[in-house]
């Protein structure tokens, strides 16, 4: 486990985030808060529509005219992102906090040459002559493991796979030298070989240059051994956050049990069915009484349904928002499979 800097480069307090549709109001944030340190990778974990990527487009100011903050404030270096105008914003988005989207293909201009898209970053944010810009751009292009990039240099997007352009929107991103780095499922449509290359890749940056990385994704599985921390996002809550091994090695919400048991590993067989959470998340235009999850919930209490639970602290750098926590609830054990593979994993990681 790495050591993780006290030194704090943005810290985010109770956000929360509608949207105004035509049924009504959907609340797709509600009071999130995380703290993000210098030059570690935080991984925002949750099903599609539970609010992690909503969350990132609001540090990077770039929400849809339909949302609204309606509280919350994100502090990068003592300033509030979420109160800075839109020509504050442009000397921060892109400079000092940018982000790699899921389709590298809507990030990149098709009709211009890709060395001349990341030539672009060092010509407008660094100021450099074009010959030194092209030369950065290559270094960059070799850097993020495009090969041949003095001839690549003068290709367009469409002569270059789906892993390939990701790379370059890599290059694109880091280019401008930014202190954070937000990854929006950056590999969801690539093949698992290449899934691994890119997040290599990113993994690698990132401690080279002491990035400060969000990474968020719906599998658990894709940040198992990039992220530092953790933080489990289940309609628009955060519902248990922690380190990386406090998360995968000692899950206290029945949530999290269920995205771990969603996992394939080792010892998944060829025609293994995974586990499947049953049921689907709520309508956030009706948000549920009580916990969110408690309908999809085997182990929901009575209380569940009537009253949502608080952040209950597991350990001092764990925290878990489940009512199974309480004093005075019944003793319930992690479902067995679970168990065995959080067993077998710790085997693994000492070398047994």
């Amino acid at each position: 486990m790495r050591t993780i800097s006290t030194e704090k480069i943005l810290e985010v307090r109770d956000l929360t985030i509608s949207f105004n549709t035509y049924a009504g109001k959907l609340q797709a944030v509600r009071g999130v808060s995380f703290d993000l340190h210098k030059g570690e990778t935080l991984a925002i974990v949750g099903e599609s529509g539970s609010g992690k990527s909503v969350t990132n487009k609001a540090l990077m100011g770039i929400l849809p005219r339909t949302a609204r903050i309606e509280k919350g404030q994100a502090f990068y270096k003592g300033r509030d992102l979420l109160s800075m105008t839109e020509k504050e914003w442009e000397k921060v988005r892109g400079s000092e906090i940018a982000m790699i989207f899921q389709d590298p293909l809507s990030s990149l201009n098709p009709v211009t040459r890709v060395g001349k898209q990341i030539a672009e970053i060092f010509i407008l944010k660094h100021k450099l002559p074009r010959k030194e810009a092209k030369r950065r751009a290559i270094e960059l292009m070799d850097a993020v493991g495009i090969p041949d990039p003095e001839k690549r240099y003068n290709q367009y997007p469409f002569q270059f796979s789906g892993g390939m352009r990701q790379r370059i929107v890599i290059a694109i991103a880091l280019a401008s030298d930014p202190e954070i780095l937000i990854c929006d499922e950056p590999t969801t449509a690539l093949d698992v070989t290449i899934q691994a290359q890119i997040l290599k890749i990113i993994d690698r940056l990132q401690k080279e240059k002491q990035l400060s990385v969000i990474f968020i994704t719906h599998d658990l599985g894709v940040v198992a051994h990039m992220a530092d921390r953790v933080a489990v996002m289940y309609a628009g809550k955060i519902v248990e956050y922690g380190t990386a091994e406090d998360i995968f090695y000692n899950p206290q919400h029945p949530y999290t049990w269920g995205l771990l048991s969603s996992m394939p590993d080792m010892e998944t067989e060829e025609g293994e069915e995974l586990y499947v959470i049953q049921g689907s998340p709520p309508n956030m235009l009706y948000p549920p009484k009580g916990d969110a999850f408690a309908e999809r919930n085997p182990y929901a209490l009575n209380i569940d349904f009537k009253e949502e639970p608080p952040m209950f602290k597991v350990s001092d750098t764990h925290y878990a928002a489940t009512w199974l926590l309480h004093p005075k609830a019944p003793k319930i054990e992690r479902p067995a499979a679970l168990q065995r593979r959080i067993e077998k994993s710790l085997k693994r990681a000492k070398g047994v």
